[in-house]
């Protein structure tokens, strides 16, 4: 499992041309299985992805071709960590 850190490189105007394909990108990787949730930063100055990899070297690929990634938009920060519990409706997250 992963935590990563989007942070903007570029103004938000910058930021928001390439938006609904990020978005689009996102509810591809949703639709593969690889997301689990994601959202903006408060405030603004980058978002957060929970997503489901097989490695990091996997889902760097995945990211790699984020828009927001092709564009020059984003630096991405990644965090691994193994999931121990959730809270009730999350259990598939730890594979209870």
């Amino acid at each position: 499992m992963f935590i990563v850190m989007l942070n903007y490189l570029q103004p938000l105007a910058e930021v928001d041309k390439h938006l609904g394909a990020h978005r689009e990108y996102l509810q591809e990787q949703y639709e593969n299985g690889v997301f689990l949730a994601s959202g903006p930063k408060e405030p603004r100055t980058g978002g957060v992805i929970l997503a489901s990899a097989g490695s990091r070297e996997a889902l760097q690929a995945i990211l790699a071709r984020d828009p927001f990634h092709v564009h020059g938009v984003a630096s991405y920060e990644l965090v691994q960590f193994t999931a121990r519990a959730a809270a009730p409706g999350l259990e598939q997250l730890i594979g209870a």
